[in-house]
């Protein structure tokens, strides 16, 4: 095995954590996460609303199921180029093409989420005279939210390795995937593999941070 291309696991993971309590990694930590942050925030704001409608209406679903499924299972990082003739070689294109493929998925979830709520808790307050809205507040909304949070983890991860490709090769300056292939062209394995692993312990932990957030809100899930 040669070491100049494979450093020692342990060596490699000393070095990290001591560049990671110098504080080496916080600018490029802090401007992924931010991009990230934000290509979320408007991916559910976006994609909240529109997987409700869709989902509330199964025809209106199945007339444009196509088109959804057909740009989920296109890879973001084709749409490059089209973002940045939009945006730009800014942060905008990246966050704009990483909110496009999180965008898909919370829609794809949300809308499924809505599709198949309990027939039967919607039927029960039905019976008892609630309004659409009331059935849609107290009924459909909670039922959604399990399917919901399952769109947005992997909204999240997705929007994760858009980001941490678009920081390699879309004109940035910082971020941990601008680190990495910095860090390739100039040789400096060490730092390059320790900062693969600080991206994979962000994408962890945002995911577990979900997993908390979703056990506490939505805790009577499969009751």
């Amino acid at each position: 095995m040669n070491k100049d291309l494979l450093p020692s696991p342990f060596t490699t993971i000393h070095d990290t954590f001591a560049e990671v309590a110098a504080g080496a990694f916080n600018q490029d930590f802090m401007s992924t996460l931010s991009r990230v942050g934000w290509s979320i925030v408007i991916a559910v704001a976006a994609g909240v609303p529109v997987g409700i409608i869709l989902g509330a209406k199964a025809a209106v679903y199945r007339s444009v199921e196509f088109l959804i499924d057909f740009f989920r299972s296109t890879p973001a990082t084709a749409m490059f180029p089209l973002f940045l003739l939009l945006f730009g070689l800014g942060d905008a294109a990246k966050i704009a093409v990483a909110a496009f493929a999180a965008w898909l998925v919370i829609v794809f979830n949300v809308a499924y989420g809505v599709l198949n709520a309990r027939r039967t808790r919607i039927l029960a307050a039905q019976s008892m005279g609630a309004s659409h809205l009331r059935i849609f507040g107290d009924v459909i909304f909670f039922e959604t939210l399990p399917q919901t949070f399952v769109g947005l983890r992997n909204a999240v991860s997705i929007a994760l390795v858009v980001i941490i490709v678009a920081e390699m090769f879309i004109g940035a300056t910082d971020g941990l995937g601008h680190r990495i292939i910095d860090a390739q062209i100039s040789y400096e394995l060490p730092d390059m593999y320790g900062s693969i692993l600080v991206t994979g312990a962000l994408g962890y932990g945002l995911n577990l941070l979900l997993l908390v957030l979703e056990g506490r809100l939505i805790h009577w899930s499969g009751r």
